[in-house]
């Protein structure tokens, strides 16, 4: 086992959980949807975005790809909540739907990132 490949995994995996435990939730209502969970899922992210660099394989460019999108929907979805919230008002229903919409896409990639780890993973075995 090599260490590299572990930590690469967990970070993999930390983000798609993260990613997930902000989502649950009445999409409606934004008591079941943590900000700081929003913003750890956007940070670990960004780290597995960035450990995804290094890899020039096809698969590898799918995955970085993947960590993109999600990177790109979590920004989105963030700054959408920051900006609904500047004059110090809690977000209306719609804006709510928006922000977790939003997480969906990023939780949709990370899906996908994951399993092309799995796949990945398998491949080397044979």
């Amino acid at each position: 086992m090599s260490f590299d490949k572990i930590i690469f995994a967990f970070v993999i995996v930390l983000a798609l959980t993260l990613n997930f435990g902000f989502v649950v939730g009445d999409i409606t209502d934004i008591a079941h949807h943590n900000r700081y969970e929003l913003f750890a899922s956007l940070v670990v992210s960004l780290i597995a975005t960035v450990m995804k660099f290094g890899d020039r394989s096809q698969l590898g460019s799918t995955m970085l790809a993947t960590s993109l999108v999600a990177d790109v929907q979590l920004i989105a979805a963030a700054l959408f909540w920051s900006w609904s919230t500047l004059d110090g008002a809690t977000l209306s229903v719609h804006d709510t739907v928006t922000v977790v919409s939003l997480a969906i896409g990023a939780l949709a990639a990370n899906v996908v990132s994951v399993v092309l780890l799995i796949v990945e993973t398998a491949s080397l075995r044979r």
